[in-house]
């Protein structure tokens, strides 16, 4: 099934305005996108995802941006993304000739400024000194996909901070004696106030549940996790004990679910490590490490085979483009050359070609190539891969273009599978809902994103597919 054209800016529901902080966007731009990581320096060896053999040299990018019907920034190079659905009149689109960073037409968030070359995003964290060090006159070899060579004083490319919940050393301080004993309260003697349990866990930010737990414990001498599991039940439970975990600790949880058993849960296993920044990736691998006492890498390699495997491989490397690296127009006609070379362009797919570009470049970039891809051949980049890759791969393929397009309309498609035809899917939409509820501002741009989708209001969907205290928690994230 083809992807809708990337859309921004959804119209907030319910009138609110995008929160700073998790996965903030460029300015201008509707809510964050997942944030890249510590990237390795240029000219370090990256396995997998290097520059294949007989591609032009790099240069600085040309006067005037690339594609030249988009006019996107040619300081950035990132093509922009639709402003709010329904804006003009004479069309069910806005018009898509927007500079980037330029406002959308009748959008609900203010200007912003527009950031540099290599400004952070903008957030909650302090930005880090740059590590990349170059010796004086000449600058090391980049890999493929780096930006080209700078003139002295030119800002480089900021490493993406690691997403709320991400940072062991990141734990809110706050008293949450209150909190504490009020949880305590719900659970003890006879039946259980769920209410309260919801009211306190569903919109807790992740720094704050470490003290939360520890308060508990201190407080109570008992552990929290076990009192939820021994006075709830089902998926209520299994939403609140997610909650609980944090987002790390989720994570983890889920790929150890995904892999072990009988066979790999492969949409599980897409949805937590596709599309990731590399600074979370690095603590997701380092928290599966330290809870199950094996390397991800070797469980996955021992779980896939083949050339999905090797795609896996790259994914786990971690060493995609960070979200301030810009997408100049000559690299990104040098992708898509490639991309189009590699699959429709011959008799057979260089599958691990299409792999390697994928799993290397920023969301902006990703987006920039699929758009120019469907400019120069007039078919989509995610049409291409359907009809040259099949299964597994195939998946995660298609998923690092919608991310990279639009994430928010890539979560709202997500939970309408776990809810459309007979039956739900519950165990996956609370999982995929407690991975969205930990942003504020792109839960918003979920529901916006549904609604121009499937014409209908996410909140009253899931009230129609669930029940009960379950109902109410998974409607508490929404809301």
């Amino acid at each position: 099934m083809s992807y809708p054209p990337p859309q921004g800016g959804y119209p907030p529901y319910g009138g609110q305005s995008p929160q700073p902080g998790y996965q903030q966007p460029p300015p201008g731009q509707y809510p964050p996108q997942q944030q890249q990581s510590y990237g390795p320096p240029p000219g370090q060896p990256q396995g997998y995802g290097q520059q294949p053999q007989g591609y032009p040299p790099q240069g600085p990018p040309p006067p005037h941006g690339y594609p030249p019907q988009g006019q996107y920034n040619q300081h950035q190079g990132y093509p922009p993304q639709q402003p709010p659905y329904g804006a003009p009149p004479h069309s069910p689109y806005p018009p898509q000739q927007q500079p980037y960073g330029a406002p959308p037409p009748h959008s609900p968030y203010p200007q912003q400024q527009q950031q540099p070359y290599g400004a952070p995003l903008q957030g909650q964290y302090p930005p880090q000194q740059h590590q990349q060090q170059h010796s004086y006159g000449a600058p090391p070899q980049a890999p493929y996909g780096a930006p080209p060579p700078q003139p002295y004083g030119a800002p480089q490319s900021m490493a993406t901070l690691p997403s709320p919940g991400y940072d062991p050393n990141r734990v809110a301080q706050f008293d949450a004696t209150g909190a504490a004993d009020q949880l305590r309260k719900a659970m003890k003697g006879f039946g259980t106030d769920e209410g309260t349990l919801i009211r306190i866990l569903a919109h807790m930010p992740p720094e704050q549940l470490p003290g939360l737990k520890s308060t508990y414990q201190q407080r109570h001498h008992r552990s929290l996790e076990d009192d939820i599991k021994k006075e709830c039940s089902g998926y209520f439970e299994l939403g609140l004990v997610s909650i609980l975990r944090g987002p790390l600790a989720q994570d983890v949880w889920c790929l150890n679910r995904a892999l072990k058993g009988a066979g790999t849960k492969e949409s599980l296993l897409d949805d937590v490590l596709v599309g990731r920044s590399n600074a979370d990736m690095r603590a997701i691998k380092t928290a599966y490490q330290q809870t199950y006492h094996h390397s991800l890498e070797s469980d996955v390699r021992s779980d896939l085979s083949s050339k999905t495997e090797r795609l896996y491989s790259m994914i786990l490397a971690a060493n995609r483009q960070e979200d301030s690296a810009p997408a100049y127009p000559q690299q990104v006609d040098a992708d898509v050359t490639e991309l189009h070379r590699a699959t429709e362009a011959k008799a057979g797919t260089e599958q691990l070609t299409v792999c390697s570009i994928l799993s290397s470049r920023s969301d902006g970039q990703i987006r920039a190539i699929a758009q120019a891809y469907e400019s120069k051949y007039r078919i989509t980049l995610e049409k291409v891969i359907l009809k040259e890759f099949s299964g597994h791969m195939e998946d995660a393929l298609v998923r690092m273009v919608r991310t990279g397009a639009d994430r928010a309309m890539r979560d709202a498609v997500d939970l309408e599978e776990c809810m459309k035809g007979p039956g739900t899917k519950d165990e996956m939409l609370v999982w995929r809902l407690v991975r969205i509820h930990w942003d504020r501002a792109h839960v918003g741009q979920v529901k916006g994103a549904y609604r121009v989708k499937y014409g209908k209001d996410l909140v009253q969907r899931v009230k129609g597919e669930v029940s009960g205290d379950y109902e109410r928690l998974m409607v508490a994230m929404l809301e």
